[in-house]
């Protein structure tokens, strides 16, 4: 299949195209290197043997995205781009309302011109809200969402709702991820934040190579085993491999569907720290703080609708997570 990818050079986005085309298919990649490098793609090359065609252009500019894709057959299209740090959506809501959801408007439009009406959205667990039970299962209903960015994901799938029921022809798969991690075995493609890291692992990560002083553990009196969050992490491979089974459910022609991509089992803040500490054989300084607002106890998947829809389910281990995690890092201290 010819499978247009937006967001192509992002860390979830990179590891997706490496599985898809070890599956054979052909990538067709578009960014505008906002918050990635163009590297990206020489390094999946590297890993791949084939270099995806690759055009530096904004999934809000109308006109850029109908040149890059004039006269290209697009058989499905999943989609990634978007702006996605978690604090600065908080300060900046208009920039995160008019790209997140005004760029995926104009993607919508731009396919249904080249008569690509097939797409996997890249969405998120935060639609959950502060869950009404765990583990969480597709039919858990959406909840209020504790930032713009979360609001985005949310919005996005109403319009892709409200997309399919307006004109049915139109296939979409909806995952909403859990919390990924990790790196792909070879080291040379993984999570690279720019400033500070929003999420734990790279921040573990930076601690280790001393480019941080210690981690800041936010709140230890939840309820929960040792007072720590809790997240359902998942190996960021195990999380491509779930948009190449995705494009099943595509060709099935499955109108619309949602899938949580998720292990199933929930980890603690402290678990995780003390399993990088046990895999590496570096210690994690750490120090507990307070807790942030929205910050939620608990936050796991019933993945049993991707396993049986899809044939999908999450291989790799806390362990792999972080070795594959200080891997990467160790290999790019830069």
């Amino acid at each position: 299949m010819n499978i247009l990818i937006t967001g192509a050079t992002g860390y979830i986005a990179s590891h997706t195209i490496v599985e898809l085309q070890k599956n054979g298919h052909h990538i067709i990649g578009i960014d505008n290197l906002s918050n990635s490098s163009i590297d990206v793609i020489n390094k999946i090359e590297q890993i791949t043997g084939t270099k995806p065609d690759f055009y530096q252009v904004d999934i809000c500019d109308y006109d850029g995205l109908k040149l890059a894709l004039a006269g290209k057959k697009i058989d499905c299209c999943i989609h990634f781009a978007g702006l996605k740090a978690v604090g600065e959506s908080v300060s900046k809501p208009l920039e995160y309302y008019d790209n997140n959801i005004g760029g995926t408007i104009t993607l919508l439009k731009v396919l249904r011109e080249v008569g690509c009406l097939n797409i996997i959205f890249s969405s998120s667990a935060t639609v959950y809200g502060s869950p009404a039970f765990v583990p969480i299962t597709e039919d858990c209903p959406k909840g209020i969402c504790t930032n713009p960015y979360g609001w985005t994901k949310s919005m996005i799938e109403q319009i892709l709702f409200d997309t399919h029921k307006a004109s049915p022809e139109w296939n979409i798969v909806i995952l909403r991820y859990f919390n990924p991690i990790g790196a792909h075995e070879s080291g040379i493609i993984g999570e690279r934040p720019n400033g500070i890291p929003n999420n734990l692992m790279p921040y573990i990560t930076q601690v280790a190579c001393g480019k941080r002083e210690k981690l800041f553990v936010y709140g230890n009196d939840y309820d929960t085993p040792d007072g720590t969050g809790v997240r359902d992490y998942i190996h960021v491979v195990d999380l491509a491999c779930g948009h190449v089974k995705a494009l099943k459910a595509i060709c099935d022609k499955c109108g619309i569907e949602v899938f949580n991509l998720g292990t199933g089992h929930g980890y603690s803040v402290l678990d995780v720290i003390h399993t990088f500490e046990s895999v590496n054989g570096i210690k994690i300084p750490y120090e507990i703080v307070a807790r942030r607002p929205g910050d939620i106890a608990s936050c796991y998947a019933d993945p049993s609708k991707s396993q049986k829809m899809l044939d999908w389910r999450a291989t790799h281990t806390l362990q792999d997570m972080c070795r594959d995690s200080w891997n990467y890092q160790s290999k790019n201290l830069d």
